[in-house]
């Protein structure tokens, strides 16, 4: 799309605010918009113009922007409404312009995509640098035999527990020839589709895995004889909102966010930008609400009175550099140095792995999240008095002595706000770390940053 410069274009809607005539180049930027002509004004400012001048039955003037997908076009419309001819329009564009958008940048692409699969998926999973399982989490209910049986196998490759379409292969492959893989699950009639992002390791080797599992269509049926009710749920059962409305909001919540993501970053075609920065608020606040609902859930769940975990022999260390290496990422994008215990760094405890995983993954994210740029968080372990410890320090704005106690209570977010967090994760935290006979505590000073002390027994 080529135009010539200070090309004038001129157009009609009709009081529905449909384009009833248009030159060129309008006419077609209506068409690749997704419009008809005659149809609704697919542009979003000029729609937006029209109906206002017809509206206050004033002439309105502005600079309008628009994209097609290919080209960025600007123009000065004038829309005047039309007296006594059915409350249509007269559009004049002048200085008509069009300029190509830069070229789109594929690992942002990919992010965007990847983004979007993380939403939607049904089961997600955390991965070691083998692809071998550390914790899982199955929401669908054609998912909870594999999610037990997966658990069941911590430390197994992921692939062991799916069937890999169109792979005879059973040995391990490259985790490249596994993104994006189409699977099949035994207990499921549903199509899965398998993405795996890797996170962030030494030597330009990936330090670990997010496996997501994305059904190609919605759970919409039950096996023959069974309803939805009949299929397994969930163990522990939780209460009302663990057992029954979790599952209810996750997927719809999750499609909103992806939705909002996909308008946002304008996938779905052109857009104006005030539009895609409403759609990014949507995608935020759809994120909290999702994590509210996660956090509830296992408020719920570390409450209830036959609460219990699961203790084995861990080493501590390994589960420290585990936690660090899935949130490398995000500590690379606020530019934070992770300090993590050495690769020959060792601590035996006794605990259950997936929730002191938990735990510290809660810990680390919480240090990212409130220290500035350019600044470090580090976690060191230590053995003392038949305990095994770790402690997570950041260094930033520290917590007051009079605050301390309060930031392990429910909904406690010592007046923040807008940072997405729901004030349950710490109290959630300290539930496991009790439960596991451990426990967490707090050491800070304010304006010279926190550490937080995960206890728990020493093997």
């Amino acid at each position: 799309m080529t135009a010539q410069p200070f090309l004038t274009v001129r157009a009609v809607s009709d009081a529905d605010d449909r384009l009833v005539a248009a030159d060129e180049p309008l006419a077609s930027l209506q068409v690749r918009c997704g419009g008809l002509l005659p149809g609704t004004i697919a542009v979003p400012a000029l729609l937006e113009t029209v109906r206002k001048a017809r509206h206050y039955q004033l002439k309105l003037a502005r600079m309008l922007s628009a994209q097609d997908g290919s080209h960025a076009v600007t123009a000065w419309v004038e829309v005047e409404p039309r007296a006594g001819r059915e409350g249509g329009c007269d559009i004049l564009l002048r200085n008509w312009r069009a300029a190509p958008l830069p070229a789109e940048n594929p690992d942002q692409s990919a992010g965007i995509h990847r983004e979007i699969d993380r939403q939607l998926a049904e089961l997600t999973a955390r991965l070691d640098a083998r692809q071998c399982v550390l914790a899982v989490d199955a929401e669908a209910p054609d998912l909870q035999a594999l999610g037990e049986a997966m658990r069941a196998g911590t430390g197994r490759p992921w692939t062991d527990f799916v069937t890999i379409e169109a792979y005879s292969n059973r040995q391990p492959m490259h985790w490249r020839l596994l993104d994006g893989v189409t699977v099949a699950i035994a207990g499921s009639a549903r199509t899965w589709r398998a993405t795996l992002v890797p996170q962030d390791g030494h030597d330009a080797q990936p330090g670990g895995f997010e496996l997501f599992l994305t059904a190609n269509e919605p759970l919409s049926w039950a096996p023959a004889g069974q309803s939805h009710a009949d299929l397994p749920s969930p163990e522990p059962a939780f209460k009302t909102i663990g057992r029954e409305i979790a599952p209810v909001l996750r997927q719809p919540i999750a499609r909103i966010i992806a939705n909002a993501e996909t308008i946002r970053t304008r996938l779905a075609g052109p857009l104006a930008s005030e539009y895609a920065d409403y759609a990014a608020d949507i995608a935020a606040a759809g994120q909290h609400l999702l994590g509210l609902v996660e956090d509830l859930a296992d408020m719920e769940v570390v409450e209830a009175d036959d609460f219990s975990t699961a203790p084995d022999h861990i080493d501590l260390a390994e589960v420290a550099r585990q936690a660090a290496g899935i949130l490398g990422v995000r500590a690379a994008e606020k530019r934070i140095a992770l300090d993590i215990p050495r690769a020959d760094a060792s601590l035996p405890a006794v605990a259950e792995f997936r929730r002191v995983l938990q735990i510290l993954l809660n810990l680390i994210g919480n240090a990212i999240r409130y220290s500035p740029g350019e600044s470090r968080v580090a976690i060191r372990l230590e053995d003392e008095g038949g305990k095994a410890r770790v402690v997570v320090s950041d260094q930033g704005p520290g917590i007051a002595d009079e605050d301390q106690p309060k930031v392990f209570e429910k909904f406690e977010r010592l007046g923040r706000s807008g940072d997405g967090g729901s004030g349950l994760g710490l109290y959630i935290s300290r539930r496991l770390a009790r439960a596991m006979g451990g426990e967490l505590s707090v050491e800070s000073a304010e304006g010279e940053g926190a550490s937080f002390v995960l206890e728990v027994p020493r093997a």
